[in-house]
């Protein structure tokens, strides 16, 4: 493996110090039983919730679990010991609650009355199509 330069080590530093003023870090979290949200107060002075029934992991927690979250790495990411789950906080504050698989499932779970009509007009025709090879 090839020696890092000091300059090389020096420009790493650098874009470190750059990430810690620039991406979204949390400085505190709670969870806020009255509203049933996760309050994110981030670095900036920002303040970001999002409801934990969104998050892979905390769909079914209690409040007392939701209650037991403790920052990560610098503030990048929020941790529940007792669930065993670790969300990142720039994935949050990007609309990732979870892995991609996750997300998928999610989506598909999504109703609106544009939806509902578009399955009873495929069912009067037989359901959904069939998929061709």
């Amino acid at each position: 493996m090839a020696e890092l330069t000091d300059a090389e080590i020096d420009a790493a530093l650098e874009r470190g110090r750059m990430a810690q003023q620039t991406e979204p870090r949390a400085d505190a979290v709670r969870y806020d039983r009255r509203n049933s949200r996760i309050i994110v107060d981030l670095t900036n002075g920002c303040t970001f919730a999002f409801p934990p029934r969104l998050a892979q992991g905390l769909e079914t927690a209690s409040e007392d679990e939701l209650e037991a979250v403790e920052l990560l790495g610098a503030g990048y990411g929020l941790h529940w010991e007792a669930l065993d789950v670790d969300l990142s906080v720039p994935g949050l504050m990007a609309g990732l609650f979870g892995t991609k698989s996750y997300m998928a499932r999610r989506a598909g779970q999504a109703t609106s009355a544009a939806k509902a009509a578009a399955a009873r007009e495929n069912g009067r025709k037989g359901g959904r199509p069939r998929k061709q090879a």
